[in-house]
């Protein structure tokens, strides 16, 4: 059965109060996808005009949707904070804390690529504001909701899924953000971030390979999620993708970086361990890239539903295809070129149909759903509506 629009669940007509009662952080998730694609598109290996323009729109489009959905949540707080509490209990929503530096993530990386150009020293300067506000709210996240999992959640292994990565991959993306960051910081400032920043990626990456032999062992004894969570299958996808693109960038900046410091055998190393590291990363998420496709056309013979977990399509692929195009331009390699093109476009076609479909369910109010009302009240529409 279709689950009621706003006008139906509210009866009152009060659909904004609804909405927000409902306002959940997987629609940061949104923001992701968003940046991820005007990243992607900036760095398209062949020239087409007004490609930059498309994406420094996009990027804008994005800075709107962040504010909105944090003001948004933040209301949501503020209307009933004993309610709104009750995600740090919930297993799955809980994860999507995760989105929330990774969305600012994108937005920060904006700045240096579309900023610079408007508005020059300022955009660095609130790029690097931004970039420790993102490193707090990601360590934060790649902390305590795994904390959450030991102390109060209810998890097995037949329930895992791969939304167990988004709070740990937050801290890696920070990683991948400071190394794009580090060009434009002076000497001593710039010789920081990146030293935090290659922390910041083991921080997360090594959890994350050891969440991914999990999930492996889980898919082999009890097969696939069920179909609302079928696009979760491509998040697998995003710590490889992220993680060598952060090698790559955190690598170009260290042999000058290193040799200013009295570190230069440390520079060459990290520029070579960076490019070899990246590639054996980018060889495994091919791996998973194709099992993705495999279960995702499995899932659409099944019937898969629409939901916000859609966008679980985009900002994995994104970042692959970030970290492809910076593999090619580091080794010169065609295939990369070639692939990392086709990437992007694949990304832009995926964008434009969740996209098109989050809007409409949006209007109609079918995708403000917030499973923490689901498991206290049982159906989280009636007692919105009550």
């Amino acid at each position: 059965m279709a689950q009621p629009t706003i006008g139906e669940a509210s009866g009152t007509g009060d659909a904004a109060l609804w909405r927000l009662r409902n306002f959940t952080p997987n629609w940061f998730a949104v923001t992701m996808g968003t940046g991820g694609l005007a990243l992607a598109l900036n760095q398209f290996p062949l020239v087409i005009p007004g490609l930059h323009e498309i994406a420094r729109s996009l990027w804008l489009a994005n800075i709107a949707l962040f504010v909105l959905f944090s003001a948004a949540y933040g209301a949501r707080w503020l209307l009933d904070f004993n309610e709104a509490k009750r995600i740090f209990r919930h297993p799955v929503m809980s994860m999507f804390f995760g989105t929330i530096p990774m969305g600012l993530a994108t937005i920060i990386n904006g700045f240096l690529a579309f900023g610079i150009p408007l508005w020059g020293a300022a955009a660095i300067s609130i790029a690097t504001t931004l970039w420790w506000v993102d490193v707090a709210m990601a360590v934060a996240c790649g902390t305590l909701i795994p904390f959450l999992m030991f102390t109060r959640q209810d998890h097995s292994l037949e329930k895992m899924t791969a939304v167990w990565l988004l709070p740990i991959v937050a801290s890696e993306v920070a990683a991948a953000s400071g190394g794009l960051l580090v060009p434009h910081l002076a000497s001593g400032d710039a010789f920081t971030v990146e030293i935090l920043s290659y922390a910041l990626w083991a921080y997360s990456v090594l959890p994350a390979l050891g969440i991914l032999v999990l999930l492996l062992l889980r898919l082999v004894l009890h097969r696939l999620p069920t179909s609302d969570m079928a696009a979760s299958g491509w998040l697998a996808l995003g710590p490889l993708g992220t993680g060598a693109f952060a090698l790559v960038v955190l690598g170009n900046n260290a042999p000058a970086l290193f040799a200013a410091h009295g570190l230069a055998a440390v520079g060459d190393v990290a520029f070579g361990a960076g490019i070899l590291g990246a590639v054996l990363l980018w060889g495994y998420g091919a791996w998973w890239l194709i099992l993705a496709v495999l279960k995702t056309a499995q899932y659409i013979r099944e019937e898969m539903p629409f939901n916000l977990g859609w966008w679980a399509l985009t900002f994995p692929i994104a970042v692959y295809a970030l970290a492809t195009l910076a593999l090619a331009r580091a080794t010169g390699f065609a295939f990369f070129t070639v692939t990392g093109g086709v990437l992007v476009a694949a990304l832009t076609v995926l964008w434009l149909i969740v996209a098109a479909r989050t809007a409409r369910g949006a209007w109609q109010g079918r995708l403000f759903v917030s499973p923490c009302l689901a498991a206290a009240y049982g159906d989280p529409v009636i007692k919105a509506a009550a």
